[in-house]
């Protein structure tokens, strides 16, 4: 059986993803933003091997949850589940000075890749809405334009996928794909959603655990257990390398090789 690390597990569709593991024999380690989101994942999924702690909007607690995670030994996947949404009314600042959205949803999952060992497969959560994002990759500290979160978020639902295709490059000894969940009642996706949320956290599951052929790819794009379209500028080997370099000037963190 796999061990596998989610972010962003204390509800919706990580610990939808968790408690599955765990109900197919695996070892699963959940993180939570807090120390009192952590008690109460640890009540709500007592099977949990264990919960680390961080705010991802913050580089310097993001990491801290790498070490932690480190700490615990190696793990077979990673799964980069942590969002958060696009209601955001105007751009919030976190302590690194960039917008809210795009520290959760961009650079916590490169500093989480960069940082953790490597594991045997990686798993990225994207969007529909990646199709909407801005491929130049030009202000994305949007301190130019004028604020939008729902492109903010497509941005960087975006930014997810050129990140798993830039690391299947890379890395060639890891799997690395991403995938869009659909547009699911949860609290991020809200009560108007109309996908099945019974679907929705399945092909997380079967990228991160499965051994079906059909997992076993890399610089892939998927949706509800099957290949699917993806924009086709995050196939672009130099916007990819791009993003990787601003991640890494605007972190201060290298990719190791």
């Amino acid at each position: 059986m796999a061990r596998i690390f989610i972010t962003g597990s204390t509800d919706g569709l990580g610990r939808m993803a968790a408690e599955l593991l765990i109900e197919q024999g695996h070892r699963v380690v959940l993180h939570a933003r807090s120390q009192s989101r952590a008690d109460e994942t640890k009540r709500n999924v007592p099977q949990a091997e264990a919960v680390v702690i961080g705010d991802l909007g913050s580089i310097a607690q993001t990491r801290k949850v790498a070490e932690q995670v480190n700490a615990l030994g190696t793990f077979d996947a990673v799964i980069h589940n942590a969002a958060v949404g696009y209601k955001e009314p105007k751009r919030i600042e976190t302590e690194d000075g960039l917008p809210h959205v795009f520290a959760i949803n961009t650079i916590a999952p490169y500093i989480l890749t960069a940082l953790i060992a490597k594991p045997k497969r990686l798993v990225y959560l994207s969007s529909g809405l990646h199709q909407n994002g801005d491929s130049t990759l030009e202000d994305l500290t949007w301190k130019a334009r004028a604020w939008d979160g729902e492109q903010a978020y497509s941005d960087t639902k975006l930014h997810d996928v050129l990140l798993a295709f830039g690391i299947a490059r890379r890395w060639p000894g890891v799997l690395s794909n991403a995938l869009e969940p659909g547009w699911v009642p949860t609290k991020m996706g809200g009560a108007e959603a109309t996908d099945d949320l019974d679907e929705a956290h399945r092909t997380q599951v079967w990228l991160a655990a499965s051994d079906q052929l059909e997992a076993l790819v890399t610089g892939e794009y998927f949706y509800h257990l099957r290949k699917w379209g993806t924009l086709p500028a995050a196939h672009d080997v130099a916007r990819q390398d791009r993003l990787l370099a601003i991640c890494e000037r605007l972190s201060g963190i290298a990719l190791p090789e």
